[in-house]
Order: C-alpha cells, then sequence, then structure tokens
C-alpha cells in the first residue's frame, strides 16, 4: 500500500520553478533515498510534502488522504513529519525536555510526554545525556537529538533531510544504524542524502531529481548505472 503519493507537484517562487511535475509514489515500510545536485529541488519538495510551502500544482496524498493546504502542525499529528538540515535544539532546554516538545504533539501529559521521551532518546542512544543541556552537545549528538524529537511524535513517515550532513564516517555510520532500526520498527522514511554509498546501502527505492524535475526512479542499481544520472549527478560527485 502506497502511504505517499506526489502527483504532478509544481511549486513556483515567482517565475522560478524549483520543482516541477514531480510524481512517485512510496510503499509503507519502505525507505525511499531522495538525490539531486544542488538546488534540485529536494528541499523544496519536503517542504511541500509536509505542509511548509503549498504546492503550486499538484496533489500531495498521505495514507489516501489530500494533504493539500494543511499547516505542519495538522500534517504531523495525521504522522507525517520532518527533520531540518540545520539543527536547532533548544538549547537552554535539557536532552528530555527537547524530546517532551516532540511528544506534546500526542498527549497533554508531561508524565506521558516524559515517559515517550525516555524511550526515544534509548532508540537515539543519547540516554546517558538526557539530563545535559542540548545546546552543549556536539554535532552528531544533536542530529540524533532531531531525530529523538520528531520520533517522539509517533511518526508513519519520517522525512529526513541530510541527517549525516556535517557528520564524520563513525558518527554517519551511527546514523545509518538508526535508520535501519527506525525501519525494523516499522517507521516509514524518506532520506535526503549526498553520499551516494549510504543512499545505496539503506534505500529500497530512489528518485533522482535534477532542476526541479525527476530525473528518474528505481532500485538502487538501476539508478546508480542510470546514464542520467551519472552524468547529471555522479558525474558532477566525482569531477
Amino acid at each position: 500500500m502506497a502511504i505517499l503519493e506526489i502527483q504532478h507537484v509544481s511549486k513556483f517562487f515567482g517565475g522560478l520553478a524549483a520543482n516541477s511535475d514531480v510524481s512517485f509514489s512510496m510503499e509503507e515500510g519502505m525507505i525511499m533515498g531522495l538525490i539531486g545536485p544542488n538546488g534540485a529541488g529536494k528541499t523544496t519538495l519536503f517542504n511541500c510534502i509536509t505542509g511548509y510551502y503549498p504546492p503550486s500544482k499538484g496533489d500531495v496524498f498521505f495514507k489516501g488522504r489530500r494533504m493539500n493546504g494543511l499547516q505542519p502542525d495538522k500534517v504531523c499529528k495525521l504522522g507525517m513529519v520532518r527533520t531540518w538540515q540545520k539543527v536547532r535544539p533548544l538549547g537552554k532546554l535539557s536532552v528530555v525536555d527537547n524530546v517532551m516538545v516532540g511528544a506534546l504533539c500526542r498527549t497533554n501529559s508531561l508524565r506521558v510526554a516524559r515517559e515517550i521521551a525516555m524511550e526515544q532518546i534509548e532508540v537515539v542512544h543519547l540516554s546517558h545525556k538526557a539530563d545535559f543541556l542540548a545546546g552543549g552537545l556536539p554535532i552528531g549528538e544533536r542530529k540524533k537529538l532531531e531525530v529523538a524529537r520528531v520520533l517522539a511524535t509517533k511518526p508513519d513517515l519520517l522525512l529526513l533531510d541530510e541527517v549525516m550532513g556535517g557528520l564524520n564516517p563513525s558518527e554517519s555510520e551511527e546514523i545509518i544504524r538508526l535508520i535501519l532500526d527506525i525501519k525494523a520498527r516499522g517507521v516509514s522514511q524518506m532520506v535526503i542524502e549526498h553520499d551516494m554509498k549510504t543512499i545505496m546501502r539503506i534505500s529500497d527505492r530512489i528518485v533522482v531529481l535534477n532542476s526541479g524535475e525527476k530525473l528518474t526512479e528505481g532500485s538502487p542499481d538501476e539508478v546508480v548505472q542510470n546514464q542520467a544520472v551519472i552524468d547529471a549527478y555522479l558525474g558532477e560527485s566525482h569531477a
């Protein structure tokens, strides 16, 4: 069953098309990779999917429901949530308090919110930092905190925007394991990531954007062997 359907989505800013007639669907339980050169429209598409931007044209369906016009908080409560490239924790609050902010999407009880938060902090292996101020965490742990905070909203679909950006190989490996663990817990994921080795490793399918348009879609093996992808994306990274 398709958990997400993108139908002919375009997003214009003035006369500029950040996304142009993008269509694809995503099955429940899978990891969908979303790749493309800088400026390809990946983050803009995330914003259109999750309610931060209304699509100029086209439709977004989540679990069969048309999402156009819904605000991000409503989208979150329906079970779809995203992270951001630049992590912005509430620096003067503790790690657990940060995650409780996400949990309060599902409950009005601070006690229950704290229980949910501690569960997700354990999932991302930050239990030993639960009472630390979030502002003092190194970047790798801030990324984990960001994931814990969105997991606390109890999503069915999680959109991760360059969650490994700025991390060293060891930190990236921890995030890869976390993404695969989240999949095993039944949460569908769409992942923007520039490192092809990583995206090949974690993705069930991959959509490639270029200049705002969908260039191709397929299995990791199909995508990496596609000459148009090599020219537009892989070739750029190896130039």
